[in-house]
């Protein structure tokens, strides 16, 4: 009835400038929360007041801390985890970038292929950092962590420009006569027989760089892209996983067995490609090679909008 009578009267449902109860705090107390928060940037919002509340003396509650926090552009969220980089890894992940920047054409040829878990459960570490939008790569708003085996389902595949490998699950651990046995020879070697001047892509995970392996690719005659070490985050088929864990992580259905998370697994279209990602590597490249190392060579990924799966799961 207030809302109304006050359309009625005044034409207007929005509160009036300046009523309502005033801030306890001072523009300069929120420059100073801010410049905390930014600080540390895995402070709790509890942290922050308790912080905030010895520096300033005025006390205020969790909730208040996040809003005038969202009002000035810093909002919560999940941080980017990668693996720990020294200086050697850094510096071969820039002259890799400055080696391939002016590449064209050339990213037509190539074939990302990768392995990715996939867990029975969607864990939340509930570590989060506050920054503002376009802040996700900078250093401090990045948490390391190792790579680990999680109870899940294993799964290789492959993109191009053009065109799509199949999904392969991998059970159990993947070594090298394996790797040549259940995924070169069936899928991988065929999926490049099919493009012409293809060059082939992967990670230096031990199944891929031993000896058998290579003359494996000797053999079948098989070109490979170099690859900088401890880079996965520089393949454009992370952003094809990132999308399928989001997917599992949004689906309501339980889960109790690896099988129940793969089955049933329709395959995708293999003629539908990735042009659109080389097209976008090839605007952003160059920018990207200014970076020390540290970030993302393809940090084209973050300004991706997909709308569909790539690779559809657990479809009803």
């Amino acid at each position: 009835m207030r809302v109304w009578k006050q359309w009625t009267d005044e034409c207007r449902t929005t509160r009036k400038s300046g009523s309502g109860p005033r801030n306890v705090t001072s523009a300069r107390d929120d420059r100073h929360l801010v410049r905390m928060a930014r600080t540390d940037r895995t402070a709790s919002s509890r942290q922050l007041a308790a912080l905030w509340s010895i520096a300033t003396g005025v006390s205020l509650c969790a909730s208040s801390i996040r809003r005038r926090l969202l009002q000035c552009g810093l909002r919560a969220r999940t941080p980017l985890y990668r693996i720990p980089l020294t200086h050697d890894h850094r510096r071969l992940r820039l002259q890799w970038a400055n080696q391939h920047r002016d590449w064209r054409a050339d990213w037509q040829h190539v074939v990302f292929s990768d392995e990715s878990r996939f867990n029975l459960w969607y864990h939340d570490g509930r570590i989060r950092v506050r920054r503002y939008a376009g802040e996700r790569h900078l250093p401090e708003c990045i948490i390391e962590r190792h790579s680990g085996r999680t109870p899940g389902v294993m799964v290789w595949g492959a993109i191009a420009y053009h065109r799509r490998s199949q999904l392969l699950r991998i059970v159990g651990n993947l070594n090298s006569n394996r790797y040549i046995r259940e995924v070169l020879q069936p899928e991988a070697v065929p999926f490049l027989q099919s493009l012409p001047g293809a060059v082939f892509q992967q990670d230096n995970a031990r199944p891929h760089t031993a000896r058998i392996v290579k003359s494996f690719f000797a053999a079948q005659q098989v070109q490979l892209l170099p690859w900088p070490a401890c880079s996965p985050d520089m393949s454009p088929i992370e952003h094809v996983w990132d999308v399928i864990g989001r997917r599992l992580a949004r689906d309501p259905r339980p889960v109790a067995s690896a099988d129940e998370l793969w089955f049933p697994q329709p395959q995708p279209n293999p003629m539908v490609g990735f042009g659109f990602i080389v097209e976008k590597m090839r605007a952003v490249m160059k920018p990207t090679v200014t970076f020390d190392g540290r970030g993302s060579v393809m940090t084209f990924l973050e300004q991706l909008d997909l709308h569909f799966l790539l690779y559809p799961v657990n479809q009803p």
